[in-house]
């Protein structure tokens, strides 16, 4: 029992020893460039998976072991660590930095809430629709944890609703009444206690979660829920949230790490082809998300609450105690916000400056302003767009810079900018910048030493299968995977995989990775999958089956809806029946 402690404790360590041990032959025996890829791959792949070592010092290691079999020289390795994925993300940061700093994301939210009612079909509806909205602007943690503290507030206001309006005399005796809850961060309250926890895979603020681990119980009854609906709504909303802030970071590149990645990716191994921007990308995601939302918000109001079609859809009928009572909170926590601010005015703007800049570089179908600069093609990307504006939020002042006062005299205030550095570094995800940058080496190394070209061989006789199948096969086997290792290691770790596969059957690339890449968010089932399942879960409503039943028919949702779109508008867009010009031919070459 004791050896079998000290192995616990040791684990992880031991791990890492016994994989870099037992795959050592492959390296030593077969003595190739492929063989010592495949041994760096394949370390990397295993520390990924079971997170022996941070995320983040895995992806370093092909920054060192490339050098060391001669697969690729330091400064070659170096330099795939910082691409142009990287300035993107660096003006994205910006972007969410600001908008937290001034509160504008709480805005956006309850004012959304606000438009579609209060009834408990359109209420979640309208926090699905809230949420997925941000996540295509902001991480899917940081719109999961901003967003949570408000729709627990709106929960336990229902919850608790019911019983003061049944148990009036009783408040007025015991001299109680329930003035809200707060949902502001740092505040404590009698109702519950909050404390902070980490997020696995996440150093920066975004990844810790205020949970409420302490809820006073109902007045009225002694219980934690009123009633089992009460307990059902709670859990309704709390995977609403959850699955709609990764739902939404589909619709846009910047949206997710994996969309980054994959294009990225992409364009670096495909340099001909100017089809994936954040235009393109927008047109062939944003149906699909859609549908996947509202399938999924159909779903889960069904799995919980049942489907009434007649109560789901009712509109202009007498509002409930508990529907008044949740108005009321919200229009309350609207109400503190004030009118706009100065600040989030100008962060606004810029928001919608950028976004029109990204939609109108390269459309597609008519020519966008990147034409402007006709003897530079394809030098400005949407990190450019992305850096411009992230710089204004350095330069902008945060107030104005004189204030006339009643009595006629002019005041001037300090300069500071919208956001500071130290704001910056505060958000941006360093480990994530890392991950992607040792996947980028990664598959450098694969392209460099043979690997990919030998695999791509290998794969070439599932070619006799129906294309379909083979996107169905990656897109489970993406969608499995993903439930169990982080969404960033997943895609990097396939892309240097499917990329030759569709190369070698002779298929569009697009076509596999396209699918691939959005499946790689299907993360739904358990609350380690991803850090949005991790912070609804933390609130105490839910168990993991409840996770697990509600995860496995969205995932289903969200399959389908992708293999729908890959047979039609997306397989239109892009023209995938046809294998392109700028995929490069079949190569007859083996590994030794």
């Amino acid at each position: 029992m004791k050896v079998l402690s000290h192995i616990l404790v040791y684990r992880r360590f031991l791990l890492i020893v016994f994989t870099l041990l037992v795959l050592l032959p492959l390296p030593i025996i077969v003595r190739t460039k492929e063989a010592e890829c495949a041994y760096t791959l394949f370390v990397v792949a295993i520390f990924w998976l079971t997170e022996a070592l941070p995320l983040s010092v895995t992806a370093l290691l092909p920054g060192l072991m490339f050098p060391l079999f001669g697969i690729m020289t330091s400064k070659n390795v170096a330099s795939a660590y910082f691409k142009d994925f990287h300035l993107l993300l660096i003006g994205v940061i910006c972007l969410a930095t600001s908008i937290e700093k001034w509160n504008l994301h709480k805005r956006i939210a309850l004012r959304m809430v606000m438009m579609v009612g209060v009834n408990p079909a359109w209420l979640t509806l309208g926090f699905m629709s809230s949420t997925a909205f941000l996540s295509m602007w902001l991480s899917n943690t940081s719109t999961a944890a901003m967003v949570m503290p408000i729709v627990e507030a709106v929960a336990q206001q229902i919850i608790s609703a019911e019983a003061e309006v049944e148990a009036t005399q009783m408040t007025h005796f015991s001299g109680s009444t329930n003035h809200g809850l707060e949902t502001d961060e740092g505040v404590e309250t009698n109702e519950r206690k909050e404390k902070t926890i980490p997020v696995p895979g996440y150093s920066n603020d975004a990844g810790k979660i205020s949970r409420k681990t302490e809820l006073e119980k109902n007045s009225g009854t002694g219980t934690k829920y009123r009633t089992e609906r009460d307990h059902m709504l709670c859990k309704l909303m709390c995977l609403c949230i959850a699955y709609s802030s990764t739902i939404g970071g589909l619709t846009t590149i910047t949206g997710t790490s994996t969309n980054l990645i994959f294009a990225e990716h992409f364009n670096m191994r495909y340099p001909d082809c100017h089809c994936i921007n954040f235009g393109s990308w927008f047109m062939l995601s944003f149906p699909a998300a859609i549908i996947i939302l509202l399938l999924s918000w159909i779903w889960l109001h069904w799995l919980f609450l049942g489907f009434n079609f007649k109560e789901m859809f009712k509109c202009g009928k007498t509002k409930t105690a508990k529907q008044k009572a949740c108005a009321e909170v919200i229009k309350q926590e609207y109400q503190k916000l004030g009118p706009m601010r100065y600040q989030e005015i100008v962060t606004l703007v810029l928001f919608i400056v950028m976004a029109l800049l990204w939609f109108s570089r390269d459309p597609g179908f008519v020519s966008g302003w990147s034409a402007l600069f006709p003897e530079y093609p394809g030098f400005a990307t949407d990190s450019t767009v992305a850096l411009l504006i992230g710089i204004l939020f350095f330069l902008i002042p945060a107030k104005r810079l004189t204030k006339t006062t009643p009595t006629g005299e002019i005041v001037a205030f300090d300069y500071s900018p919208l956001i500071t550095w130290k704001e910056f570094q505060s958000f941006m995800p360093w480990d994530i910048a890392i991950l992607v940058g040792g996947g980028f080496a990664l598959a450098d190394g694969c392209e460099e030493s043979g690997l990919s070209k030998w695999i791509g061989n290998k794969l070439s006789p599932l070619g006799s299968l129906p294309v379909w199948l083979i996107i169905l096969i990656s897109s489970l086997l993406v969608t499995s995977l993903t439930e169990v290792a982080s969404n960033p290691a997943t895609i990097t770790l396939l892309l240097p995989i499917l990329s030759p596969l569709a190369e070698a059957i002779q298929v569009n690339p697009l076509y596999i990775l396209i699918p691939s890449t959005l499946c790689t968010s299907f993360a739904f089932l358990l609350p380690v999958a991803n850090p949005p399942n991790a912070i609804v879960f933390s609130y105490g409503h839910l168990k993991v089956i409840d996770m697990v039943k509600a995860g496995l028919g969205v995932n289903i949702v969200g399959v389908a809806v992708v293999m729908l779109g890959m047979s039609t508008w997306i397989r239109a867009m892009f023209d995938l029946s046809t294998y392109p010009s700028w995929a490069p031919p079949i190569s007859n070459e083996t590994m030794p």
